[in-house]
């Protein structure tokens, strides 16, 4: 068995040939390798199987290494002279300036201008991966990043290879001390999850029914800093698996990578025995809400809720005025507090609706009554005790990951799914966590403006750059583009020499 080449229009091809002899007749099989592309090292592109190592000695077809870039050109592609420019330069400034290079490099990709192209390309652009190349023939990280891959074929291979277990471990590593330098304490945290709608064929794929709409979903898990709300963890598992279920493995995964969490925000999602059994068994304080359904429920409000409105009990959060009691009680010979409430406004707007109910539904007095009495109560439920006009504001930093589930949908690239193996989706969650910590940073920057990361980048976006064959040479930057600049301290040179 051997490889034979031959040329056609100046372009070099290779076939595998097999010669067998039978008596006095020798017949041959040959095999199509496709276009050579580096012929030293067998590899070779074809329809079938894109490109590929061909390996002679073993007789099989291999990944080519991550470092190859094929020097082919492709038909009718003309070079452009002027690029996108200052979304990109801003972008790559930045990431140097937060100290996320090493970051980013420990995720140990072995061509790292394909790994911040692709970066580049979910902060900047919400399309799908295929789309990847024709983005960076028309950008400034052609320039930046000028070995880049990014076939669909080599994104596919790219996301498997971030998304291995051992580079998400180095990853999360750099990641958690780069968290530790920059003074931030990963020990207080909120958890939640959120769904991602995926029809494509996939192995995590569950029909999920929820607000009344039936699904196939994927359930992602985010683990956020307390006050900063940046994104510190994240896990995944099958749609229908309950968020209950979840939270005690996330913690021992973070655990087991070096984060003791102290305290937890939790979503009433979390809310049973075994979980917080384990919270108070590993002293994890933790703040959640108690579900309705619950027999403690039950009792805690028909002991406490007529003594619930006096005007000890009444405290102001966010405009708006909710009665508020403590109460001490036994969780399993432990000392838990129930925060007993009656949000006065929602319960206004509940009554309105038992109302419309009523009238539809032809409701006697007596029902209403019954219908509208505990409307608009609440327990949230500590392992310590908190100052009444605290519990609401810290119970609410929860809505920072909402926000930052937020983020990841709508900026970050997360959705939809377009991947179609557990290795790839990995990956593609590895790149959304790293570009919705980005934004998140650049979005805290932003907080005291009228500028928001859509139009910061729309703004870089219209400036351009030349290119020459020593330098490129950057379009004037108007005013919102300065702004935009000054307020992150970077300089835009006029000139970069290539």
């Amino acid at each position: 068995m051997f490889i034979a080449y031959d040329s056609k229009s100046g372009i070099e091809y290779a076939k595998l040939c097999e010669s067998k002899r039978e008596g006095q007749k020798v017949s041959k099989k040959y095999v199509n390798l496709g276009r050579v592309l580096d012929k030293k090292n067998n590899i070779f592109q074809n329809r079938e199987r894109g490109v590929f190592v061909y390996n002679l000695a073993s007789n099989l077809y291999e990944n080519p290494p991550e470092n190859f870039v094929p020097k082919v050109k492709k038909c009718n592609r003309k070079e452009s002279l002027i690029l996108d420019f200052g979304d990109t330069f801003f972008l790559d400034n930045f990431i140097r300036k937060n100290g996320l290079n090493d970051v980013i490099n420990s995720l140990g990709y072995g061509n790292s201008d394909t790994l911040y192209s692709m970066l580049n390309y979910y902060v900047l652009c919400n399309m799908a991966n295929c789309h990847a190349e024709d983005w960076w023939e028309g950008n400034y990280a052609r320039i930046l990043y000028p070995n880049a891959n990014l076939s669909s074929q080599r994104i596919s291979g790219f996301l498997a290879s971030i998304g291995s277990e051992n580079s998400q471990r180095l990853f999360f590593k750099e990641y958690f001390k780069l968290l530790s330098n920059t003074g931030i304490d990963a020990k207080n945290v909120l958890i939640d999850s959120t769904g991602l709608p995926n029809d494509i064929h996939f192995p995590l794929n569950a029909l999920v029914s929820r607000n009344g709409k039936i699904n196939n979903e994927v359930r992602l898990i985010y683990v956020v800093h307390q006050k900063t709300g940046l994104p510190i963890y994240f896990r995944y598992c099958a749609g229908n698996i309950v968020d209950s279920m979840t939270l005690i493995r996330c913690l021992e995964e973070l655990k087991s990578q070096g984060v003791d969490v102290n305290f937890s925000i939790l979503d009433a999602g979390y809310y049973t025995v075994e979980n917080l059994r384990e919270m108070f068994e590993k002293k994890i304080s933790f703040l959640t809400r108690m579900t309705t359904n619950l027999g403690q429920y039950k009792k805690l409000i028909s002991e406490h809720f007529e003594s619930l409105q006096i005007k000890e009990n009444l405290v102001e959060y966010n405009g708006r005025f909710v009665y508020l009691k403590c109460v001490k009680f036994d969780f399993e010979g432990h000392n838990a507090f129930a925060y007993i409430g009656l949000d006065i406004e929602r319960k206004s707007m509940e009554i309105d609706k038992v109302f419309r109910r009523a009238k539809d539904s032809k409701m006697n007095a007596k029902q209403v009554f019954d219908a509208m009495e505990k409307l608009g109560a609440f327990i949230l439920v500590s392992s310590r005790r908190i100052a009444k006009e605290k519990i609401l504001p810290l119970y609410y930093t929860r809505q920072q990951i909402e926000q930052v589930f937020d983020i990841g949908k709508n900026y970050a690239t997360l959705l939809p799914v377009r991947v179609h193996s557990e290795e790839t989706f990995r990956g593609h969650l590895v790149l959304t966590f790293l570009a919705t910590v980005i934004i998140k940073l650049i979005q805290a920057e932003l907080l005291k403006t009228s500028v928001n990361p859509i139009s910061l980048f729309c703004n870089l976006r219209n400036q351009k750059c030349k290119v020459f064959d020593d330098k490129i040479v950057s379009g004037e930057a108007f005013k919102r583009v300065n702004d935009c600049y000054k307020l992150f301290k970077i300089q835009c040179p006029s000139v970069i020499r290539r």
